[in-house]
């Protein structure tokens, strides 16, 4: 049995693309593993305040308030979902070259010194390892090749955040070109789905 963490981050609910393919994967996984035990976080429904000199006192140092007290209780029921699956799947649109500041909120709140990461003498090392993510990104242009590479702050952002915390075992799912109209929307849902069946069968050959 294994447990999945997926999160929805975009704003645009039911017509979300990355919503629609992170429910893919989703769905691909239980297929493969019936009795997983999944876990969603919907970050527009259930939104994550963001980062406030409260919410940063109450997560890296002694909770000294009720705001302070409240994020830190918020901070340890995020990290205690995320060390509970073996298998994060998270759904992440790019708005304006970046990630959502919903989903950047969340990471906020994982990112917990101690708990999900910890410094030493040989620099950083994260406490979250052996677990393998799924991440689904949808972009209306395409920046994965070419002169629009170098503008892609979603990709790399998302993979230093998960390395931070140990989680080095990421396949990235693109959908690229959605706002190039209906025919370029297709063959990049049909591309994306083919990347999770092939991402899922990987997984399963080797588990």
């Amino acid at each position: 049995m294994s447990n999945i963490l997926a999160i929805h981050s975009s704003l645009s609910s039911e017509n979300s693309i990355s919503n629609q393919l992170v429910d893919q994967a989703v769905a691909a996984l239980q297929q493969n593993a019936p009795h997983s035990q999944v876990v969603l976080r919907d970050l527009a429904i259930s939104s994550i305040p963001h980062l406030d000199a409260d919410a940063l006192s109450g997560i890296r140092g002694e909770p000294s308030s009720e705001a302070q007290a409240a994020a830190r209780a918020l901070s340890e029921e995020l990290v205690s979902e995320l060390k509970a699956a073996d298998v994060l799947v998270i759904g992440a649109p790019m708005y304006n070259f970046g990630i959502p500041t919903s989903l950047k909120a969340w990471f906020d709140y994982v990112l917990h010194p101690g708990i999900t990461f910890q410094y030493s003498s040989a620099g950083p090392k994260g406490l979250l390892t052996g677990k393998r993510a799924i991440v689904v990104l949808s972009r209306g242009g395409f920046f994965s090749d070419g002169p629009a590479r170098s503008m892609d702050s979603q990709e790399p952002h998302l993979r230093t955040l998960l390395w931070f915390m140990g989680i080095t075992d990421v396949t990235f799912i693109l959908a690229e070109r959605l706002a190039s109209g209906a025919q370029a929307q297709e063959a990049a849902l049909s591309s994306a789905a083919r990347q999770i069946s092939q991402t899922v069968e990987n997984l399963k050959a080797a588990a």
